[in-house]
């Protein structure tokens, strides 16, 4: 009778099979990282091209808005010179990104300040409101969707569908507009247009961009109460939107997975409803659904233009439209280049998110 053989200790040196395996885990995780690297290199050298051709083809001379249209022709071939506009198409943007891979994106025009010093003070806001109505729109539209699909064709489904059909025809500034008329101008239930009211400016220092958060670290309340009442009617418009598309596409992944064979399984098994629709359909829609949570996002951050000229949020959005109306290039190209990185990087987020709800992923 043959002697079982004892599975290898723990601490037993490892055997060459072992050692080739663990060799080719490393390449594949090395060639993983390298494609990767190499794709994030070349949609960012792409972004820069992108923003190179817009600063050259639109119908703004940045050199007129430097130095006005009655300088001399020679104090405008210096400043032309200076831009570095006189050198050929491919010198100029090897400079360009050359500037813009060490953080350099110009002066602004209208503000005498760094471009990158400007955008560090408006983004945080522009972050803030965007964060506060995507956690809106997910935390509503989601489950709204979910019970609009599972009482397909019912009260509940028209109402979503409703929120939906307004959420997608009326105008956000309209809507924005309405907004103050009643809840500031005629119910005081909100606060006014801005930020923070005048008095309460300064008085907590800024750690982390979110005014709310950083009231609530320095324990000033009264900042924090007053913050929230200013944010709270913007962030319900844009939080509004944001719960018409999230509650419409949910509806739409949920109603194709209810159809399916694997549900009609669970169900004839007696599984509870409830583990049913939240476990098994809920689960399979969760990588389309991140998708759409990242574009809702994306589109939150940079399409939130209008509700801050409407509610005069000193965002992005504002911080642009002001260097439009001046035609300051620096701060156009600037904050076009940093939304774009944030759609770059809301990107990667989304696929590293997509290997934790998805194992066929990794």
């Amino acid at each position: 009778m043959s002697t079982p053989v004892s599975p290898r200790a723990p601490h037993a040196p490892r055997t060459p099979l072992d050692r080739l395996r663990a060799r080719h885990a490393g390449m594949r995780w090395t060639l993983r990282m390298l494609r990767w690297a190499i794709t994030l290199a070349i949609t960012f050298v792409g972004l820069l091209a992108v923003t190179f051709v817009i600063g050259r083809k639109v119908p703004i001379d940045p050199v007129l808005a430097m130095v006005g249209d009655r300088a001399s022709a020679s104090a405008y071939a210096a400043a032309r010179a200076q831009l570095g506009l006189d050198r050929p198409l491919a010198v100029q943007f090897w400079l360009y990104a050359r500037d813009v891979l060490h953080g350099n994106l110009g002066i602004s025009l209208l503000t005498a300040n760094p471009v990158l010093d400007d955008i560090k003070r408006v983004f945080p806001a522009t972050l803030e409101l965007a964060t506060l109505s995507t956690l809106i729109g997910v935390l509503v539209g989601a489950p709204l969707g979910v019970i609009a699909a599972v009482r397909h064709n019912r009260w509940v489904d028209h109402v979503a569908r409703f929120i939906g059909l307004i959420g997608s025809s009326v105008p956000v500034f309209w809507l924005g507009l309405m907004g103050l008329l009643l809840f500031y101008a005629r119910l005081h239930w909100v606060a006014g247009p801005g930020r923070i009211d005048p008095v309460y400016d300064g008085m907590v220092d800024t750690h982390t961009g979110s005014l709310l958060i950083d009231a609530l670290i320095a324990g000033e309340w009264e900042v924090f109460f007053n913050a929230l009442s200013h944010i709270a009617l913007p962030a319900a418009i844009l939080g509004y939107y944001s719960v018409a598309y999230l509650s419409r596409m949910t509806r739409s992944f949920m109603l194709d997975q209810l159809s399916q064979e694997y549900i009609t399984t669970a169900r004839a098994k007696g599984l509870p409803e409830r583990r049913v629709i939240w476990r098994h359909a809920f689960g399979n829609i969760m990588v389309p659904l991140l998708t759409v949570i990242a574009l809702s996002y994306s589109f939150l951050l940079e399409g939130s233009v209008l509700t801050e000229i409407v509610f005069a949020w000193p965002g992005i959005g504002s911080y642009l439209t002001g260097a439009l109306l001046n035609a300051d290039m620096n701060a156009v190209l600037g904050s076009t280049l940093v939304i774009g990185a944030t759609f770059i990087a809301l990107n990667l987020l989304t696929d590293a998110l997509y290997r934790v709800f998805d194992p066929r992923a990794r």
